[in-house]
């Protein structure tokens, strides 16, 4: 078996291996949260939401908090358990370099 098999392309980037270790221990995270905690520009943010959202890691709820727009996101089920796969990917992986 190949030792980098399990790793999931969709988390190789820096930014979403930091939005999904953010949004699984999170409820829900506001866009400007994230964007402020990962130090990223609104485009980079959106892009890299958008591609988790088409694999269905991420959900989306929009709303009005004192007339103003709040976007959220939520990992969703199949992105724990595809994050948490990944997370133990890595693992197995530094441990077969190891040996």
């Amino acid at each position: 078996m190949n030792i980098i098999e399990g790793l999931n392309k969709h988390f190789d980037s820096r930014v979403r291996l930091g939005i999904m270790a953010t949004l699984v221990v999170n409820e829900w995270v506001d866009f400007n949260h994230l964007k402020t905690l990962l130090s990223l520009t609104d485009g980079n943010l959106a892009s890299h939401l958008t591609a988790l959202e088409k694999a269905e890691y991420v959900t989306v709820r929009k709303e009005f908090v004192a007339r103003k727009p709040r976007t959220s996101y939520q990992v969703t089920e199949a992105g724990k358990l595809a994050f948490t796969a990944h997370l133990n990917a890595i693992e197995s992986l530094i441990k077969n370099i190891q040996e």
